[in-house]
């Protein structure tokens, strides 16, 4: 089991770059989809980080789970 929690770190930081990449878009749909990896990836991280203590990463990635959320909702269309 501590073998796959170490292997979560590669999809979490994948995840990551994939919606960095996605959010950087001057496309609606692809910014939205940007957020929502965004939120996998810090449900990724905090998974991980709870497995290794690392305290300070959790409380960071519920941090930007709350702005991508926020972001998601600025995305959507009328708002």
């Amino acid at each position: 089991m501590d073998a796959f929690i170490d292997l979560l770190q590669w999809p979490a930081m994948l995840a990551t770059l994939v919606a960095a990449w996605l959010v950087a878009s001057q496309h609606r749909r692809a910014r939205v989809w940007g957020f929502g990896w965004f939120v996998l990836s810090n449900l990724l991280w905090v998974a991980w980080g709870w497995s290794t203590h690392a305290w300070a990463l959790i409380v960071l990635q519920v941090g930007l789970f709350a702005l991508n959320l926020r972001g998601l909702r600025k995305n959507e269309p009328g708002s």
